[in-house]
């Protein structure tokens, strides 16, 4: 059977960069603490009227077209994971692909919170098997800075803005997305969402008075979901195909807090050496992350090198891949 293979990767971070000394300023909180639990430093914050996701989505597409020697033309279809879409409609998607010459194919926008560039990938990978799509662009993209409450100590340390984005081709034999496990429970989601925007809440005086416009986060279970399931489907996919933490090249897991990284590790068996981390200068830019650790690590892959590649979400959402490198 035919496989995928990501055959190029390019990243986007704003250049705006917000310290933990910027927030010790504008929160009760400080860079010990910041560092001590979640493992960030900086992050970047897009800035300037009217920019949005697509903005940045747009400048990892174009790297990755000049970088890959590919033309907007070749392109047969380009997925857009995100959680802070520019308009509610049209698609982000959509936006990007004007933006960057590709026109007259299919776009659409996949939501699947911290998990979207994993779904998303899965579901670009299913073009390329069947035979039906050459070239699939598949981009993780979000300004979190949008959906930050900057009065909330919590939460405002934790996010940044940024994009990646891949392009799938068919692969040589043996080589490509092999696997991949995608699963929901929608039990979590009032533990991690934003709650007003959407049609039950549509936007109002009073959802906007009441900060309901904001990434809410119930910390402590989002925690504890986050380090079993990512750690439990990081396992899962390894079992499934066989290999033991020595067979593994790299776990490219979502940034979102070093410790839950640490868990998924340690749960499959693998050193800090081999740990994809970038979260220290991004933060946690949501479905941007792991495109932005294999931009970020690109040069330290090898062709035939097994990586992992998990996230935890919202929603909840959570899922791994097993790629063979392929370049």
């Amino acid at each position: 059977m035919m496989k995928a293979a990501i055959t190029g990767v390019h990243g986007y971070v704003p250049d705006y960069i917000l310290t933990n000394a910027e927030l010790e300023r504008m929160v009760d909180t400080n860079d010990e603490w910041i560092t001590s639990r979640t493992g960030i430093k900086e992050r970047h914050i897009l800035k300037g009227e009217g920019m949005g996701s697509s903005h940045m989505g747009a400048e990892a597409v174009r790297g990755l077209l000049a970088k890959t020697n590919t033309a907007p033309e070749d392109i047969d279809l380009l997925i857009c994971a995100t959680v802070t879409p520019d308009y509610v409609f049209p698609a982000t998607a959509n936006l990007i692909c004007d933006m960057v010459g590709i026109r007259n194919v299919g776009s659409f926008d996949i939501q699947a919170a911290c998990s979207g560039f994993l779904y998303a990938l899965t579901v670009g990978t299913q073009f390329i098997e069947s035979g039906k799509y050459k070239k699939v662009i598949v981009v993780g993209a979000d300004k979190m800075s949008a959906i930050t409450d900057y009065t909330d100590r919590t939460t405002c340390v934790l996010f940044g803005d940024g994009a990646g984005a891949v392009l799938l081709e068919a692969a040589e034999e043996g080589l490509g997305i092999l696997d991949s496990i995608i699963r929901s429970d929608g039990v979590g989601q009032y533990h991690l969402f934003q709650k007003a925007g959407g049609s039950r809440y549509p936007p109002s005086h009073e959802t906007v008075e009441k900060r309901w416009h904001y990434v809410y986060q119930d910390g402590p279970s989002v925690f504890k979901f986050a380090v079993k399931n990512m750690a439990d489907v990081s396992a899962e996919i390894m079992q499934r195909n066989g290999l033991a933490g020595d067979d593994v090249a790299w776990l490219v897991p979502h940034q979102a807090n070093k410790r839950i990284i640490d868990a998924t590790a340690n749960r499959m068996g693998i050193g800090s050496d081999k740990v994809m981390l970038n979260i220290h200068k991004y933060g946690n830019t949501t479905a941007a992350t792991i495109p932005l650790c294999l931009f970020d690590y690109e040069s330290q892959l090898t062709k035939g090198d097994n990586l992992v590649l998990a996230a935890f979400g919202g929603g909840f959402t959570w899922g791994a891949v097993y790629v063979k490198w392929a370049y």
